[in-house]
């Protein structure tokens, strides 16, 4: 009967300990993040959780595969690279159970050319060289409609057009869509294509300035892709996510993004 009193107490006082380490993972949050921008803005949110009384660990992903990977199996409590057509893809397609926290921040996707100034001089059959990421295919292909090169299908959504959805195409520009979005950057630099559309987070880690190289520019009014702290879902109203969300969304950090940025990274509305 001893033997079995001390046992038991041995299994309370081990939950005791358990419960102890789980109250001290409860202040620390571990967020996977691109490097530029994501883990900088990170970096200013450091001292700010400190103050509410978190601890906060960057895990620095270079692809946009791993974050949400990593997000899954629960090496990190959140992830902060994505936007909300990516993340409404990825769901689809891996069946992961996650939702927006908040969203934080815009990057406009600039078209970078080595060899033409203005999207007019494109010459005719231009390659035009764009993320193999399909979520950003209906966004780039909006902005090439914006600025007239082409036209897509009546009644398509815009957010989610493909290539195919292209009806009109005057100067038969000939789009190459099998680039992973990190190595844009590399086509550009080698002059692989007569214009490379680049996401400003790529540009920006790759020493460019998407404020003012590219020869044309994303309108920064597309909330649908604002980039996004996601986390499990249930997990979006745990304390030290809301911390987390509130931090990056207040007054302080939003200045941060403008005055550091230039306009290469734009607040979101909340």
């Amino acid at each position: 009967m001893k033997k079995i009193l001390s046992l038991v107490a041995g299994i309370v006082l081990t939950g005791a300990l358990t419960a102890c380490g789980n109250g001290t993972d409860e202040k620390v949050i571990k967020v996977g993040a691109s490097p530029v921008p994501h883990a900088e803005i990170l970096e200013q949110v450091k001292p700010l959780l400190e103050e509410k009384g978190y601890e906060l660990e960057v895990v620095e992903f270079t692809d946009y595969i791993l974050p949400n990977k990593s997000l899954e199996e629960g090496e990190i409590d959140a992830n902060y690279f994505q936007h909300v057509p990516y993340l409404n893809a990825q769901i689809a397609e891996h069946g992961y159970d996650f939702v927006n926290a908040g969203g934080v921040h815009i990057e406009p996707i600039g078209v970078y050319s080595k060899n033409y100034s203005s999207l007019e001089e494109l010459p005719e059959g231009a390659t035009i060289i764009m993320s193999s990421s399909v979520a950003d295919h209906g966004r780039i292909l909006s902005l090439l409609e914006e600025k007239g090169l082409i036209k897509l299908a009546d009644g398509v959504e815009k957010i989610s057009a493909t290539i195919d959805d292209v009806v009109e195409n005057p100067k038969n520009l000939e789009f190459v869509a099998d680039i992973e979005a990190p190595l844009l950057t590399k086509a550009y630099e080698n002059n692989e294509g007569d214009a490379v559309l680049i996401n400003a987070n790529f540009a920006l880690d790759a020493g460019l300035d998407p404020a003012n190289d590219p020869i044309a520019v994303e309108s920064p009014d597309n909330n649908p892709y604002v980039n996004l702290i996601a986390v499990k879902k249930g997990d979006e109203s745990s304390e030290k996510i809301k911390a987390l969300v509130e931090v990056l969304q207040s007054e302080e950090i939003q200045s941060f993004i403008s005055e550091n940025y230039s306009g290469a990274v734009i607040p979101a509305a909340k």
